[in-house]
């Protein structure tokens, strides 16, 4: 019998107001599908673009209003479909769900094909919802995009983000020489995570100081975009790259670097559990730490929204279920 849950959608496009709680019915699975009874989702920057009406998700989404956003979900798996055999009830998973057009995470639970999950087998529930969207998009920036490699000088603009605090630690772990920018009261939490070299953002030569602690570098991992991105074109080696996340200033920057002899990556994050796998198992040998920096009530999502487009949130946020009450993580 299906049963009564509750979602946060985006009623309109607009300010944080926009987001209603609405009541829906639960979704049976149907070949290859599981259930997740979801206890935390994680709230990315992404999430909030969208609810202003900004970005590609809004534009396919404009005409299907009320929609619920959240690409990152934890939680234990309550039906399983036809044909499911890698995950049983009572699992507890995570993955990175629904996007960039279907979301679904803001919500009591959710149905999704069960290769878009991986269990976590020892990580609480709360990091699980953290990781999966910033997580993917840090390793895939500095690895697949960037071709990171040990050794190599790399340089993360927003350090201490969501996605920026997993990039420094990846990068540090498979042994690169990290740089970061960051304001100044978040530099002793990003020395902690490996970080061996610490700019202040605000500091309008943040450039010059950069070439000075160690030259240029072999990779940029832009995470701010526009004239910041644009700036620190001038921090990459001849034959070196940047990689800019904010799709919204990617041909700008692409723009000012074809002078340069630099290779600028514009890029959007797509699902991969097997990467997934991977960084849960980098945070089970404690190679890895997520920090979340909030959590709140799905009723209070509106203030997540708020604290993310007020920026200088330090790592990342989550909202926490019903379903999580009782329950580890």
């Amino acid at each position: 019998m299906d049963c009564a849950m509750t979602q946060l959608q985006i009623t309109a496009f607009g300010d944080p107001s926009v987001l209603k709680l609405n009541p829906s019915l639960d979704k049976v699975p149907a070949d290859g599908e599981v259930r997740v009874r979801i206890c935390f989702a994680g709230v990315n920057p992404i999430d909030a673009k969208t609810r202003a009406g900004l970005g590609w998700a809004a534009a396919q989404n404009k005409d299907k209003l009320p929609w619920t956003p959240g690409y990152d979900v934890a939680g234990v798996i309550e039906k399983v479909g036809p044909g499911v055999t890698t995950l049983a009830e009572g699992d507890q998973v995570c993955g990175m769900v629904g996007f960039p057009l279907a979301g679904g995470a803001y919500a009591d639970s959710t149905v999704v094909n069960e290769e878009a999950l991986v269990k976590l087998d020892g990580i609480s529930l709360k990091q699980g919802a953290a990781l999966p969207l910033a997580g993917l998009t840090a390793w895939q920036g500095l690895f697949e995009h960037g071709g990171l490699k040990a050794g190599q000088r790399v340089l993360i603009l927003a350090g201490a983000g969501g996605v920026g605090h997993l990039a420094v630690q990846f990068a540090s772990a498979y042994g690169a020489e990290v740089v970061a920018t960051a304001s100044r009261d978040n530099h002793g939490f990003l020395h902690g995570l490996g970080a061996d070299h610490l700019v202040d953002y605000h500091d309008g030569d943040w450039v010059a100081q950069i070439l000075a602690q160690g030259g240029q570098v072999d990779l940029v991992l832009d995470l701010v975009g526009g004239e910041s991105g644009k700036a620190a074109l001038a921090c990459v080696k001849p034959g070196g790259r940047l990689v800019t996340v904010p799709t919204i200033t990617a041909q700008q920057i692409k723009d000012a670097a074809d002078d340069a002899g630099i290779e600028v990556f514009g890029m959007l994050v797509h699902p991969d559990s097997k990467q997934l796998a991977q960084m849960l198992i980098l945070l089970r040998q404690g190679d890895v730490h997520i920090t979340v920096g909030g959590e709140f009530a799905l009723a209070e999502g509106a203030l997540a929204h708020q604290a993310i487009e007020q920026g200088h949130v330090r790592g990342k946020l989550v909202l926490r279920m019903p379903a999580a009450d009782g329950l580890p993580g």
